[in-house]
């Protein structure tokens, strides 16, 4: 499992590195028509906006899928397990909050573990036992260890970008400029193209990293609880039950345990690996453990 780590960690990086390559090829096609100061303007832009996103998003994903936060005397059972994970893995204890849906789904956000927010449906509260579901938690915990909350939180931000920096491309390829050099078909084509397929590649990187993430988050919570079994057993038991959320969601479907989204979503564009491959994965480490 800790190669599976390491692994993971490494190619996360790499497709981040990805993503700002998009940004920057969306910039310099653009500064074919304005110069190269569109093309620097691009980039900080993104930045900008990005940590704008790093910065509000969680409070953002809360409050769209109605989480409320809770004090120990709201949810004694769900409080302590936060609480006592928190002290195994000596990280702060972040904020706790539920959300009233009978689908059993949980999901953490923040930037680092001194701004973490962890949220379990009433679903999920009600469904498994107390093993299941401290396996759970681990797992949202191990999301806050390995600070994938705040790679999920930059990655939003870029996705986000690119939608914006693509929209503008398309609009400025139609409507923008008046020389000769503006109205070459060249740069209509690559305008178009760029617009309409950079937005796709960037889903694609952003589901791949998000089932990445789950992977090692799932690998996390087991070295926690040294218990792989448990997180099985809550992923077959979710498998069975339905994960889909009735507030759906699709900005913040990449949070949760399991997708909380209903509709064919392609295996491509999927923010989640399938529950079968997570549950082999847990199931042969169970004597390595």
């Amino acid at each position: 499992m800790y190669s599976a780590i390491a692994a993971n960690k490494r190619n996360t990086i790499l497709i981040m590195g990805f993503f700002l390559v998009l940004i920057a090829g969306l910039g310099y096609i653009a500064s074919f028509r304005y110069g190269m100061g569109v093309f620097w303007g691009t980039l900080i832009g993104a930045g900008i906006y990005t940590i704008i996103q790093y910065f509000v998003a969680a409070k953002m994903a809360l409050a769209l899928n109605g989480a409320s936060e809770i004090k120990k005397s709201d949810n004694p059972r769900l409080y302590r397990i936060v609480e006592n994970l928190s002290i195994t893995t000596g990280m702060p204890m972040p904020k706790v909050y539920v959300i009233d849906d009978p689908a059993p789904n949980a999901f953490a956000t923040g930037r680092d573990p001194e701004h973490a927010y962890v949220a379990a449906t009433t679903g999920i509260i009600d469904m498994l036992d107390d093993r299941e579901l401290n396996a759970v938690m681990a797992h949202e915990m191990g999301h806050v260890k390995n600070y994938d909350i705040r790679v999920m939180m930059i990655v939003f931000g870029l996705v986000s970008a690119i939608g914006l920096i693509a929209d503008l491309l398309l609009r400025m390829s139609f409507f923008g400029g008046s020389d000769n050099r503006d109205r070459s078909p060249i740069f209509l084509i690559l305008g178009i193209v760029a617009a309409l397929i950079t937005p796709i590649i960037a889903m694609l990187i952003q589901a791949a990293i998000s089932r990445q993430r789950e992977y090692l988050a799932d690998a996390t919570g087991a070295l926690t609880t040294r218990d792989p079994e448990a997180l099985a057993s809550a992923l077959t038991k979710i498998g069975a039950a339905g994960s889909v959320m009735q507030r759906q969601n699709s900005s913040t479907a990449h949070l949760f345990f399991a997708n909380p989204l209903k509709g064919g979503i392609t295996k491509a564009f999927s923010t989640h690996p399938p529950i079968e491959q997570r549950i082999a994965r847990l199931q042969a480490n169970i004597e390595k453990m």
